[in-house]
């Protein structure tokens, strides 16, 4: 069984995603899965303060008080989320509260699926662990140069202030996945620019 629950920012929300997730997790339980594998996010296990953060540590709790046999999996930023640059003409502008130069691990939503199949193959291998994945780390100017590059559209980066606990978590800490054992582990990662090129380069 493969978990993951909807993105949720309020309090009402993030409380539905923990209900899900629990619920997941009981009904697995119940049905005598053999294998859970939960898609979490990066640093959930270190307490980060970030609600949508702290909201799957409480569900990973969950599933480690039942003693399942269970895989997490955390995640860290999605590539996908930068999609939202695609459609720019013109001149792309990325307004974002981020250090500029600070490298950002992120991982493609395809890799995910692609790990958890991995997970599913070995259970041997996989279940008791808990594993942050990601595909590369460039910096968000770093990001700017390759949408230039791969889309032939201007791109810059202009920093914004930094005010939301999530992106001063990103500034001060971060994510801390393994990259070059990931890359070791499970060839073919894509790169910001792989995803990138796949997604919106030439046919």
């Amino acid at each position: 069984m493969f978990s993951v629950q909807p993105l949720a920012y309020e309090p009402e929300t993030l409380a539905a995603e923990v209900r899900r997730g629990v619920a997941v997790a009981d009904a697995a339980r119940d049905a005598g899965v053999r294998h859970l594998v939960y898609s979490s996010v990066g640093g959930a296990e270190r307490g980060t303060g970030i609600g949508h953060f702290e909201s799957k540590a409480e569900i990973e709790r969950h599933v480690r008080a039942l003693g399942l046999p269970a895989t997490i999996l955390r995640p860290v930023f999605f590539m996908d989320n930068l999609l939202h640059y695609a459609d720019a003409t013109g001149e792309r502008v990325m307004e974002l509260p981020v250090l500029p130069d600070r490298p950002m691990q992120m991982i493609a939503s395809d890799d995910i699926g692609r790990i958890a199949a991995a997970a599913f193959a070995a259970p041997a291998e996989f279940v008791g662990a808990e594993l942050e994945i990601a595909g590369d780390e460039p910096s968000f100017a770093r990001v700017a140069e390759i949408y230039h590059r791969v889309t032939g559209v201007p791109t810059r980066l202009v920093p914004l202030p930094i005010e939301e606990r999530m992106f001063e978590w990103f500034a001060e800490d971060g994510y801390r996945a393994d990259l070059g054992a990931l890359r070791g582990r499970f060839p073919g990662l894509l790169t910001f620019e792989g995803f990138l090129t796949r997604r919106l380069g030439p046919a």
